[in-house]
């Protein structure tokens, strides 16, 4: 393996488990947010704060069109992701952890890069919703800042919910993260132990 792909919707835990799976293997990490941000997460940070753009995206669209608007940006980065994973599975130097919502399984299962391996993280949705409100400080927002973060759960919801038909379509490996640690499923992933649906 030159190329570990790690896919799943926000707040599954892809960053910290790529970032330690990358370790462990002494490969580079790279999560695809960098590639291009998508509009980015509507809540403050310490050292952000919410663009006007952001909150009128998730202000504004239902679930239905935050997913098309989504997968659409996916779809335009597919092309520089394909380039990223063939220039590390068929190149020299160290191995690569890539990992992020824009790796589409359906789309991977088409690579046909050598030397790559896959896997999606899951969460069930009780979690989903403790580490997003956790982020978000939640109990600490306002009103309409309660609602802007609903309507991104709400969003990655649904895409959880496309992302697993997806990768059960095409017989890929997904693991759910829930009340698991990282050495755990980092464990499972390089240890090739991982299977369709578990």
């Amino acid at each position: 393996m030159r190329v570990l792909l790690i896919g799943g919707t926000s707040h599954t835990g892809k960053s910290t488990v790529a970032r330690a799976a990358a370790e462990r293997l002494g490969f580079t990490y790279r999560p695809t947010d960098l590639l291009a941000r998508h509009p980015g997460r509507p809540w403050r940070t310490p050292d952000r704060e919410v663009p006007p753009h952001v909150a009128e995206h998730y202000g504004t669209l239902g679930v239905d069109e935050l997913i098309d608007s989504v997968l659409d940006h996916y779809a335009r980065l597919w092309p520089r992701i394909e380039e990223i994973v063939t220039e590390h599975a068929e190149g020299e130097g160290p191995g690569l952890v890539l990992e992020g919502s824009a790796l589409w399984p359906s789309r991977v299962a088409a690579l046909g890069a050598p030397h790559t391996e896959a896997v999606w993280l899951t969460a069930d949705e009780e979690a989903l919703a403790e580490r997003m409100h956790a982020s978000a400080r939640y109990a600490e927002a306002t009103e309409e800042e309660r609602r802007l973060v609903d309507r991104f759960l709400a969003r990655a919801r649904r895409f959880q919910e496309l992302v697993r038909e997806s990768v059960d379509a095409a017989g890929l490996c997904r693991l759910d993260t829930t009340g698991r640690s990282v050495t755990d499923l980092v464990e499972e992933i390089l240890g090739r132990r991982c299977r369709q649906g578990r």
